[in-house]
């Protein structure tokens, strides 16, 4: 990989982060129906975030958990997903509430697509949201995020990297070009 900028700092980050929380709570016109569930690895401290945020703006717990998309990814072979264990956790039930997704960045759709096929093995919510950090656009299926921290435009050959502190030691988004 080649490193070709910095596309967001910690503040940046967080700055997002709580416009996203704001809009989030608006649209849903409060927290309280609201079920947050963090796509493993770097959505699950997004959505911690998005979780201390609402509790800080609204005065609202909301319950959050996270999901491993693994086993309901469309580019493993059959006996691949035999195999293969989700680690998942919900921690309550998620029917007839609103689930918001939260990741890193969306690219094609497909780990949101896999997402949305967990939630609906957990149970029947009222409606399911996407927020993402980050839309770097290319997708291939008709799927499109709710709530966006920031739009970058980017080429087939280019990745964006979302580093988190408890998976990477530092808050940062950075665009690298594929060797």
């Amino acid at each position: 990989m080649i490193f070709k900028a910095t596309l967001m700092d910690e503040a940046a980050m967080m700055r997002s982060l709580a416009r996203v929380t704001h809009e989030i709570i608006e649209r849903n016109k409060g927290c309280d129906e609201l079920y947050l569930i963090g796509i493993k690895r770097r959505g699950v401290p997004l959505s911690n975030i998005l979780a201390a945020n609402m509790q800080k703006f609204e005065g609202t717990g909301v319950p959050v958990g996270y999901v491993d998309i693994t086993r309901y990814r469309d580019d493993l072979s059959p006996a691949c997903t035999t195999t293969v264990t989700a680690d998942t956790l919900f921690t309550g039930d998620i029917t007839g509430k609103t689930v918001v997704l939260v990741d890193d960045v969306i690219y094609t759709g497909r780990t949101a697509r896999a997402a949305i096929e967990a939630v609906f093995t957990a149970g029947r919510p009222k409606s399911i949201q996407l927020a993402v950090l980050i839309d770097r656009g290319h997708r291939e299926l008709p799927i499109k995020p709710d709530f966006v921290g920031k739009n970058v435009p980017t080429s087939h050959d280019e990745i964006v990297q979302v580093m988190v502190q408890e998976t990477d030691g530092i808050w940062q988004v950075c665009l690298a070009k594929a060797e």
